[in-house]
């Protein structure tokens, strides 16, 4: 059996530079074992960004039949014959109702969408609970073909007279880190691995009452850790397809695009419960590799990782060298939706809302682990935007999760070998849309902020502001393990240090005024100082105020105020502050006057970091350099060697 797969195809620009690359490797490894070919994904097929909302363009109707956020890249996976795949948080993001829309198929007047040619499956979600996935779930264990835009547990694939049973599962955390509805997430505990593989074992034993002996999980879990420790636990399980990590395994004979490293070897070998062999397989995300595992199972269904050949399973990078070595020609419908698309993007890279002198930092493994200058531009136009609205907010803060994409270039000179060695460059130019090295285009907004959340004023009391710092680096290897909650902030600064237990890790906060003085100091030597029921005022956004992440604010909060309502226009929810202007904004704000940028609606986090950068950086370019964790001044950790604590020394001090 040839297993042909990827995951993750979230990045803003990346996807759509690979994936034709990547259908010709695929195109040309299919051809060479046509019956005995299975391709999967094992979750985040797209995500909120530029690429996602190019589909709802109505120049992609001749393309699509009906345009449609995130139906381009449902587009792609069909022109590619991918046959399953595993829910991902991301296929979440907007919440269940969006989901519907994007997988299921709709007749409009302009012709038919025809959804997902391919069933979605989890084993561990309750998704007929949900009013919107319902009329889509099928019975478990069907054989393919299901209708378009199927979603169950599991499904039988034939594949050259053989049954292959795939399973599907999701990471519990589902309703932390995404919107997931009314859907029910098992188990309760997402910690709690053993109850996640119990849930995963029922369909699997579904698939084995049916005489079924040959099963793939499509495992999407955000950690290869977990897949890895998930192995151990569940029997008759053959291949586990990890998701979510971003994780390259490769071996001996695979070549990487540079600057990669692999974190194993392709494939894990494992055992599984029943003291079976188990094989885990992972790639990179966007397109950049493609997964092949060429494998032969005995004749009591066992996989035999024997059989696996290095030469020829492995990853395929999908890069220009890739392209040479595919000695094919790209699938033509990919090729179609990838030019429809682009145009739509290249039109957006036109619209210039500020400058930059220097590269943003907001990569996964930076932003998610310290304060960085993207980090900070974005929280200060939270606060910005919150102030014109109601001047007492004096704190913001975003989950660096929600920060998707720098701004900027990072490339690797050719013999570099260092790291010190990389390149950050402000963003490139486009000759093609007018766009000047240096320029940051709407573009580049909608990648940073994809979800584009809504704005929101909650307030919180002085304890209640430790609470969420305390949550936001209260997670284990704080610093070092890149996780969504970490904050980033606007107008205050803090102090943390990770060796002590979660809960007591806050040393220092201070609250900040304009010029960078402390104007309230919060906690002191680990201790909350002055009356902990003061209120402040906090700009944060409506995905975090409403749980997101596991912030515990309350709810619902009394006074909040969503800058954002239907449609994007300002809809406060309480007469505390009022608006008897009319205006859409708070009596005794100073009012923001007509928006510099219209592409986002009013209120949002797109909005909010466009209006800001038109205001302040449209000719003056943004230049405050990244920095290290030992310079770091809003966020400081202690247990980063050389650092001290500076939160209530005043600037000129530092």
């Amino acid at each position: 059996m040839q297993l042909l797969h990827a995951a993750d195809m979230d990045g803003a620009v990346g996807a759509l530079d690979n994936v034709e690359t990547f259908s010709a490797l695929l195109d040309g490894f299919r051809s060479q074992m046509p019956k005995r070919t299975l391709v999967l994904s094992s979750g985040d097929n797209f995500i909120p960004g530029p690429r996602f909302y190019a589909a709802a363009d109505p120049r992609t109707a001749r393309l699509l039949g009906v345009p449609g956020i995130g139906r381009g890249d449902i587009a792609l996976l069909n022109a590619m014959g991918f046959q399953a795949a595993a829910l991902g948080n991301h296929e979440f993001d907007l919440g269940p109702r969006a989901l519907a829309s994007i997988i299921a198929p709709e007749e409009g007047e302009g012709g038919l969408y025809p959804g997902a040619a391919f069933p979605y499956l989890s084993a561990n979600l309750g998704l007929a609970d949900d009013p919107h996935l319902r009329p889509l779930v099928a019975v478990d264990a069907l054989r393919t073909p299901l209708g378009a835009g199927s979603l169950a547990r599991s499904v039988i694939l034939e594949l050259d007279g053989e049954s292959i049973g795939i399973v599907g599962a999701t990471t519990p955390h589902l309703a932390w880190i995404s919107s997931a509805g009314d859907v029910t997430v098992e188990p309760l505990d997402g910690f709690d691995l053993d109850a996640l593989a119990a849930v995963i074992q029922r369909a699997v034993d579904d698939l084995t009452g049916l005489g079924v002996d040959k099963i793939i999980l499509l495992a999407h879990m955000q950690q290869i850790e977990i897949e890895q420790r998930l192995a151990s636990r569940l029997r008759d399980v053959d291949i586990i397809v990890a998701g979510g990590s971003n994780t390259i395994l490769a071996d001996k004979t695979d070549r990487l695009r540079s600057g990669d490293r692999a974190a194993g070897s392709y494939p894990l070998r494992m055992t599984s419960a029943n003291g079976e062999p188990l094989l885990l397989v992972n790639t990179d995300a966007d397109y950049r590799y493609l997964g092949r595992l060429v494998v032969r199972f005995d004749r009591d269904g066992l996989v035999m990782p024997e059989s696996v050949d290095p030469s020829v399973s492995g990853i395929y990078a999908t890069d220009k060298d890739g392209q040479r070595a595919a000695a094919g020609a790209p699938i033509p419908g990919v090729s179609r939706i990838v030019e429809t698309l682009r145009a739509v993007i290249q039109q957006r890279d036109r619209e210039i809302v500020g400058r930059t002198s220097v590269y943003l930092a907001g990569r996964r493994g930076d932003v998610r682990t310290q304060e960085t200058n993207l980090g900070n531009l974005v929280a200060d136009a939270f606060l910005w935007l919150a102030r014109q609205y109601d001047p007492r907010v004096a704190v913001a803060l975003k989950n660096s999760g929600g920060i998707r994409d720098q701004i900027g270039r990072v490339w690797q000179p050719a013999g570099a070998l260092r790291a010190d060695e990389v390149v950050f460059a402000p963003p490139a130019a486009n000759p093609a849309s007018g766009k000047r090295e240096g320029d940051i285009s709407r573009f580049a907004v909608e990648s940073v902020l994809r979800f584009n959340n809504g704005l929101v004023i909650v307030p919180v009391t002085a304890r209640q502001l430790v609470e969420l710092l305390e949550h936001g680096v209260g997670f284990d290897g704080v610093g070092d393990v890149p996780d969504g909650r970490f904050p980033q902030v606007a107008g205050m600064r803090f102090s943390f240090d990770p060796a002590e237990p979660p809960g007591r890790r806050i040393r220092s906060l201070a609250i900040i005024d304009q010029l960078d003085h402390v104007a309230d100091r919060v906690v002191e030597n680990g201790v909350l100082v002055g009356d902990p029921e003061r209120m402040i005022h906090m700009a944060v956004l409506n995905f975090t105020a409403n749980g997101g992440d596991g912030y515990p604010f309350a709810l619902p909060a009394r006074g909040r105020i969503d800058l954002a309502g239907e449609a994007g226009q300002y809809n406060p929810p309480s007469t505390e502050f009022p608006d008897t202007n009319g205006n859409g904004l708070i009596d005794g704000a100073v009012a923001v006057g007509p928006g510099l940028v219209d592409f986002a609606a009013p209120g949002t986090e797109q909005d909010a970091l466009a209006e800001y950068l038109a205001r302040f950086y449209r000719h003056t370019p943004f230049a405050r350099l990244e920095t290290g964790r030992v310079e770091d001044r809003r966020i400081q950790n202690l247990g980063v060697a050389g650092a001290r604590d500076t939160v209530f020394e005043p600037p000129a001090a530092r």
